[in-house]
Formats: structure tokens, C-alpha cells, sequence
């Protein structure tokens, strides 16, 4: 199975068509020295300028810093907005003559200006809701042109009139005697019920509008929702997969045989979210192009979505970058269980021992650190598995974990005893050792190796249980326990 570096490299070569709602992003930036004199406003001094693809422009600029070739379809008017973002399409090697020109529309362009880093207002114009018929006829011709040229699509919108419906209706035709890869990323889901996707990229609320009209903002998303949700929605469009994006929460994975799995973000300490869904969908768009199976590209646009937030105003993730990033994540997590599974069997070839435990570890105390030690002794290499969020509340009740799953697998796979750390969604490690087929099984504590629910698996593979006894009065449990305890008497509802 090729890793996640094998399939990013892989993209160079790759020709994608975007289809969607082409804007310009604009940003005046500058320090408020005084009030007004004129009314009680900020006087601000200018000290930047700077515009670029934004909306689907942002996805194909993405898509070609990716390594891609890119063919944009997307609606502009004679305007001096629409010069401005084909020549910011150009400096980024992105070919702008793809683009319809229509005198009936205005281009998209949203102006932001900022003062002292903080946003102050943001101006919006144009309109590409009423192209004429001729502009209708013309992208039509050019998604005709263009489709045989491609290896994916990548559809982006944002609900401004150039996805019609006869250009939906094309797009699928063209698909029926063509199949290739289409992510479809619009505020408009219900739309595409019908487009045959291989996978759709909504947000939560996106998500739940598409099945659940009219829907509105009401805080975090609640995981079990989500997926109520995203199950819904599948069952509504024609679509393999649902990868939704829960923002710093990372994405959860839908598909239709009723698979479901959680893939935690990369921790941003100052997140920007502008553009970071483009970078998410363009670059799992690309890696299930370059053959990665949903869950691996869906990490890799995680992946891609971490750098992507990192960054002020709307923001590109080249292909080096992103190799860096998946490189490093060879021990924590990017790799999904079959390509772990494969690894694993390579090392059993070579004569190694495998070793497995796993658990929550959510505070991290001096007793996980002496159970992976002594654990790791009894072989070679160290595997340890990480409970995701959703398994940890239905183990240890709703107020648990207190860390995120991403900064759990992050400290257990950071430990110089482990040799690889994969959450698991699961109640029990079960399925993890059937995939994995350790030859021993460690657990802490005083059981009895025949009465642990996983047992039957861990005979199944050939292995063997070992029970290493905990060091006594350390446990998550106690730690928070005494922290509780230490807490100011009107701090504890808080802190519960």
C-alpha cells in the first residue's frame, strides 16, 4: 500500500478541473493611530495591500501549488475585478483563459480591511447569478472541452449561480461515460443529490442544511450529531463518501457501508480559517487521484488544512510543504490501520516482535510512562492504541476525556517507547489486534487475560496476553481527583 508521501508525491502530473465561483480576495491592512474627527471612527494608515484567487480560485491555486495542472471553469465580468484575478491566477501558474467572460455578470470580490491585525469590515461586489445565455452556452462548451483533458474534478461552490443545474446535468453525463474522481464542496449540497460524487466535503452546518433546511449556528458541533447527520445525508445524495470538516476538530468520515471514523486536526495554536476548506478539498481530491484509499486522503487534507490555517489571509499549501508534514506523521497517526497492518507485517517478517496495549491516557501521568516501558520490553516494537473522543465519553462518561484526542496521540507517540500510536473508535481494542495481530497483548492492572472482551482476538491471532501490574495510587482518575480537590470551593463547577 503506498504511504502518504508516495501519494503526495504523486500529484505532480496530476490534471485537475475546478468548476466553481471564481473571486478575488482583497486586503487592506493598517495601524489605527487616532479617532476621526469626523465621527467616532478609527483613523487607519495603510501599511499593505495585497489580493488573491479566492473562493474556487483559491481551490485551483491550490490544486497547482499541489503539483497539479489545473483547468479553471468559472464566470468573471469585463471588470477591473476580473483582471486583477486572472492576473493573480496567472502568478501562481494557474491558466486563466478557462475563465468565461460574460458582460451580464460582475466578478466576485471581497475586500477586507484590517486594522492593528483585527478585522474592521469587509466589502462585497459583484454578481454572477444572471449570466446571459451566450456565457450559459460557452461554459458549457468549455466543461465539454475540458472534461476528456482531466484526471478529477473538484467542484466549488459557493452558491453564486455558475453550478446551474444544466451544468450539474452536463458534469454527470459527462461522468457516465467518463468516470473519474469528483469532490464536490458547495453550500448547496441538496443540489448535487444527484452528481454521482466520489466524495462531499460540507462543514457541520453545511451538512445539516443539506438535510435539515433551515439550519443555523449553534455552537460545537456535537460529535454523535454529526454523525446522525452525515449518515442522513448520504442517504439523501449520490455520493460514496461524506468527509465533514468540524473545524478544529479535524473531519469526520462517512461512507456508505455505514463506516464512520474520526480523524483529529493538527493543532494550530492561531487558527485562520479563510481558505483552509480549499486546501482540505483540493488536496484529498488529489491523493484519491493518485489512488489513496477516502481515509488517506482524508488525512492527507487534513494534513493540508493544518498548514493552510496557520497562515493570514487566504492561503496556499505547496506540494514540499505538505510532504513535510506527511513525512512526519509516520508515527502518530497519518497512517490509517491497513498501511499500519502492512508495516507491522514487514517487521514480523524481519523476525520482530510485536507488542500491543492500548487505552485513553488522557492526563499522562508516571504510571503510562512505566507500563510502556516495561510493555516495550517485551518485544521489539511498541504499538499502542489511543481511545478517540467518542469512545472515551461512552467508557467514562460525558465529562472525559479532558484532553482532545489529537494532543493524547500526540504526547503517547512522542514517548521514546512507542514505535507507533493509531486512535481507535471502538469500545474495545478488538478489531484494532485482528488488524494488527500482535504477538503479545499487554494490559495494566488485575484482571484475568481470559475474561478481557478482547481475548478471543488476541488467541485468533496467535498471540499472547501479558498483565503488568500498575504502579500503586497513580491513575487519571486520582489526578484529577486531588486537582479537584485543590480547587477553590466556586471554581469546581467550573471545573467539572
Amino acid at each position: 500500500m503506498a504511504t502518504a508521501v508516495d501519494l503526495v508525491q504523486r500529484f505532480r502530473g496530476l490534471r485537475a478541473l475546478v468548476l466553481g465561483d471564481a473571486m478575488l480576495d482583497s486586503y487592506l491592512e493598517g495601524t489605527a493611530t487616532r479617532l476621526c474627527s469626523e465621527g467616532p471612527v478609527p483613523v487607519v494608515r495603510k501599511t499593505d495591500e495585497a489580493r488573491a484567487p479566492g473562493g474556487a480560485a483559491n481551490t485551483a491555486a491550490n490544486l497547482r501549488a499541489l503539483g497539479a495542472e489545473v483547468l479553471f471553469l468559472g464566470l468573471v465580468g469585463p471588470d477591473p475585478a476580473g483582471a486583477l484575478l486572472r492576473a493573480a491566477l496567472r502568478e501562481r501558474g494557474v491558466d486563466d483563459r478557462w475563465l468565461v467572460e460574460d458582460g451580464a455578470v460582475g466578478t466576485l470580490h471581497k475586500l477586507r480591511i484590517l486594522a492593528n491585525d483585527q478585522f474592521v469590515v469587509r466589502f462585497d461586489e459583484g454578481e454572477t447569478r444572471h449570466c446571459s445565455p451566450a456565457g450559459q452556452r460557452r461554459l458549457l462548451a468549455q466543461l465539454e472541452e475540458a472534461f476528456p483533458r482531466c484526471d478529477l474534478v473538484v467542484v466549488s461552490d459557493y452558491g453564486y449561480g455558475v453550478l446551474s443545474d444544466a451544468v450539474i446535468d452536463r458534469l454527470r453525463a459527462l461522468r457516465d461515460t467518463r468516470p473519474c474522481v469528483l469532490a464536490v464542496d458547495s453550500k448547496e449540497l441538496h443540489r448535487f443529490h444527484n452528481a454521482g460524487a466520489t466524495v462531499v466535503t460540507p462543514n457541520h452546518l453545511e451538512a445539516r442544511h443539506a438535510v435539515e433546511p433551515p439550519a443555523r449556528h449553534d455552537g460545537a458541533a456535537d460529535p454523535e450529531e454529526v454523525e446522525r447527520i452525515g449518515r442522513r445525508l448520504l442517504a439523501t445524495i449520490d455520493a460514496e463518501h461524506a468527509a465533514i470538516t468540524l473545524a478544529g476538530d479535524g473531519v469526520l468520515l462517512l461512507d456508505r457501508r455505514g463506516g464512520a471514523r474520526h480523524l483529529p486536526a493538527h493543532p494550530v495554536a492561531h487558527a485562520a480559517d479563510i481558505g483552509a476548506g480549499d486546501s482540505f478539498t483540493a488536496a484529498l481530491a488529489l491523493a484519491l487521484a493518485a489512488g489513496a484509499t477516502c481515509e488517506q486522503a482524508a488525512r492527507i487534507g487534513v494534513a493540508a488544512a493544518g498548514l493552510a490555517v496557520a497562515r493570514r489571509r487566504t492561503a496556499v499549501v505547496r506540494q514540499q510543504e505538505l510532504l513535510e508534514r506527511v513525512s512526519l506523521g509516520d508515527r502518530c497517526a497519518s497512517w490509517n490501520v491497513e498501511l499500519l497492518a502492512a508495516r507491522l507485517d514487514a517487521e514480523r517478517r524481519a523476525g520482530r516482535t510485536i507488542v500491543f496495549t492500548n487505552g485513553v491516557f488522557d492526563i499522562l501521568h508516571a504510571g503510562h510512562i512505566d507500563l510502556l516501558r516495561r510493555a516495550k520490553r517485551l518485544g521489539d516494537r511498541l504499538v499502542v492504541g489511543v481511545n478517540s473522543d467518542r469512545s472515551t465519553r461512552r467508557l467514562k462518561g460525558h465529562t472525559r476525556p479532558i484532553n482532545r484526542e489529537r494532543d493524547r496521540l500526540a504526547l503517547v507517540a512522542a514517548l521514546d517507547a512507542v514505535d507507533h500510536a493509531v486512535l481507535f473508535d471502538e469500545d474495545t481494542p478488538t478489531a484494532l489486534i485482528r488488524a494488527l495481530r500482535p504477538h503479545v497483548h499487554v494490559k495494566g492492572g488485575d484482571y484475568v487475560a481470559e475474561a478481557l472482551p478482547e481475548a478471543g482476538a488476541v488467541r485468533e491471532v496467535g498471540g499472547r496476553i501479558a498483565i503488568l501490574p500498575l504502579v500503586d495510587g497513580l491513575s487519571t482518575t486520582n489526578v484529577i481527583g486531588r486537582i479537584l480537590a485543590l480547587a477553590p470551593d466556586d471554581a469546581v463547577g467550573v471545573a467539572t
